[in-house]
């Protein structure tokens, strides 16, 4: 069974409490029992991290790389532009990662840093966007 590590970044604990015209009402933990859901149905095994501290979020990416993780679903949300240290841990990882925003980033400016170094994206589609980053994840695990 593939192993996908999903990392939510700065702010997605506000998802549902703040600019919910953007992101609409789910909070974090809706999020989370909504992608765990996706992961059974697709008998995938995840874990879930959240921080809104770029350099946990570096060292999970390190760890990962370390503890035989597949890939990786990331949700940059605050950590969109700005972030060297980030992209660079993602670029470092020998696993590949997708990005995913609930909503259209472009639509409110400049794509991430990180989407440079990710190998897809998947926006705009709320919290089924992480129902087709592992969709797609799985398939191409299955592929090698």
């Amino acid at each position: 069974m593939a192993k996908i590590l999903i990392v939510h970044g700065a702010g997605m604990n506000m998802r549902g409490k703040v600019q919910t015209e953007i992101f609409g009402k789910m909070t974090l933990p809706e999020y989370d029992e909504k992608i765990r859901g996706y992961a059974k149905e697709l008998d995938l095994d995840i874990e879930i991290f959240h921080s809104n501290i770029e350099g946990e979020v570096v060292n999970k990416f390190y760890a990962a790389n370390d503890s035989g993780v597949d890939a990786a679903i990331f949700n940059p949300a605050g950590f969109s532009r700005g972030y060297p240290a980030l992209t660079a841990a993602i670029s470092q990882s020998k696993f590949p990662t997708i990005e995913v925003h609930i909503s259209n980033p472009v639509r409110r400016g400049p794509i991430s840093d990180t989407a440079q170094v990710s190998l897809g994206i998947v926006a705009g589609f709320g919290v089924a966007g992480y129902y087709l980053a592992l969709r797609g994840l799985k398939d191409m695990l299955a592929a090698k």
